[in-house]
């Protein structure tokens, strides 16, 4: 008993005078997990930004409740005038955008759809399984992001010609069903999110890869679905350039529509106002209802327990 009592002797002094080292860098820092509270400066610095990404809108909304000689005087107006309903409905009746909001929803809902579907497929396929070829694959993926839209313009509309989609939605939802970009953001997002382990123990229950992908895959993938899938569903829903070639006057999208209102060689600036406010409310609406659930899937997935 004495011999095991003078052998821990050391060992305990040696421990404790390692824990009283001024110099020995610690784990735990004085106000570690504290939040942090931010001082006038950020106060002031956060007001300018949230200031200046509303004047936009503010100023969107002040030129469709006013005249066009109003809009243009030299003295423009700062507040909202009385003639925002009659804008509105010039706007509404003119471009049709009635059915070309129909239209932009579809689309943007079945590219945004589709882009989640096939872009977590990838990314998982890329970021856990092992197969022949794949750091040559993923390459080749990351590759196609610098090649300009433009350039695939031609061949594409002559492709969409050749099946017979010429002027059709098909001809702008099924070149967009999955994105490059989408593929490597949910590739890199898994791979730090989804351990090994959770996978190994799913295929030791005898899951198969599809059981995976249900029970596995996707709620640890959710949180990045749903900034990819808010990310896609804007800019399916702002994009002009494609469906300004791909579709007609009958059937557009709403951007296309709205194209129409300036197309005119004196147009109305507050009726073209008018229309881009028309186009922005719904995608205001979205983010009002699913911004908490992205807001909230985020902070989920920061989480480990």
């Amino acid at each position: 008993m004495t011999m095991t009592s003078t052998a821990k002797a050391p060992e305990a002094t040696v421990l404790s005078a390692r824990r009283r080292e001024p110099g020995r860098p610690s784990r735990f820092r004085p106000g570690a997990g504290k939040q942090l509270q931010g001082g006038p400066f950020a106060y002031i610095a956060l007001a300018v930004v949230g200031i200046g990404s509303l004047l936009p809108l503010y100023w969107t909304l002040v030129a469709a409740s006013h005249t066009q000689d109003e809009v243009l005087a030299t003295t423009p107006p700062f507040l909202p005038g009385g003639r925002l309903p009659h804008n509105l409905d010039a706007a509404w009746n003119q471009a049709h955008l009635g059915k070309a909001i129909v239209n932009s929803f579809v689309v943007a809902g079945c590219i945004t759809a589709a882009t989640l579907f096939f872009c977590t497929l990838a990314g998982y396929a890329f970021a856990k399984m092992r197969f022949r070829g794949r750091g040559a694959l993923m390459t080749g993926v990351i590759a196609t992001l610098t090649i300009p839209p433009q350039l695939s313009v031609v061949p594409l509309f002559m492709m969409m010609s050749d099946i017979g989609w010429g002027g059709q939605l098909e001809s702008v939802i099924f070149p967009t069903l999955v994105s490059a970009f989408g593929v490597f953001f949910m590739r890199q997002y898994l791979s730090e999110a989804l351990p090994y382990e959770l996978v190994e123990a799913a295929k030791i229950d005898g899951a198969n890869n599809f059981r995976i992908v249900l029970s596995v895959v996707l709620p640890v993938a959710r949180p990045a679905m749903m900034v990819l899938g808010m990310l896609t569903f804007v800019q399916a829903w702002n994009d002009f350039f494609w469906p300004y070639l791909a579709l007609n006057q009958q059937n557009p999208t709403l951007q296309v529509a709205l194209g129409q209102l300036s197309a005119s060689y004196t147009p109305d600036q507050s009726i073209v106002m008018a229309g881009a406010l028309i186009s922005t409310l719904p995608l205001l609406v979205v983010f009002v209802v699913f911004g908490k659930q992205i807001v909230g899937g985020i902070m989920s997935g920061a989480v480990k327990g």
